[in-house]
């Protein structure tokens, strides 16, 4: 996504015009359409009023996401009782088939007993709760999901 992309996006997210964020920022809204439309950039000092009065770091402005930003607030606005009431296996299954499946092929029993064992060190040389354990074992599981990836 080009800046002016995001910029766009930021302002439409936070429910200004252009004219407003002119108006707070001391330039014309055809400088405000401009960065938009990719034909100009804003200075680093204008920048960083923007993320300020987008709610968004400078780093987040420059690589702004709609849909990444919405999934982050969804979450974070996820009640605890209700994330408890979501199969995440099911949703995630609708993306990704084999997690509804897998259950027919592999015998899960065979891996339970190490997963244990991984979790339990982590929990007695750490001292992390069952939770957070969990939580660092499935990053590890992710970080090397990405080394895969990106080494093939």
């Amino acid at each position: 996504m080009s800046l002016g992309n995001s910029l766009f996006s930021a302002r439409k997210k936070s429910a200004l015009s252009q004219e407003d964020v002119a108006e707070k920022l001391g330039v014309s809204r055809q400088t405000i359409s401009k960065w938009e439309l990719d034909e100009t950039l804003p200075d680093i000092r204008q920048s960083k009023e923007l993320s300020v009065l987008y709610h968004i770091t400078l780093d987040e402005l420059v690589n702004f996401d709609i849909e990444v930003k919405e999934i982050e607030e969804a979450i974070e606005k996820t009640s605890e009782e209700t994330q408890k009431k979501i199969d995440w296996t099911k949703m995630w299954g609708k993306k990704y088939p084999v997690l509804t499946t897998y259950q027919q092929e592999v015998k899960v029993d065979a891996y339970v007993t190490k997963l244990q064992e991984m979790l339990a060190r982590l929990q007695q040389e750490h001292g992390y709760s069952t939770e957070d354990a969990f939580l660092v074992l499935k990053d590890i599981l992710a970080q090397i999901w990405n080394t895969k990836k990106t080494t093939g």
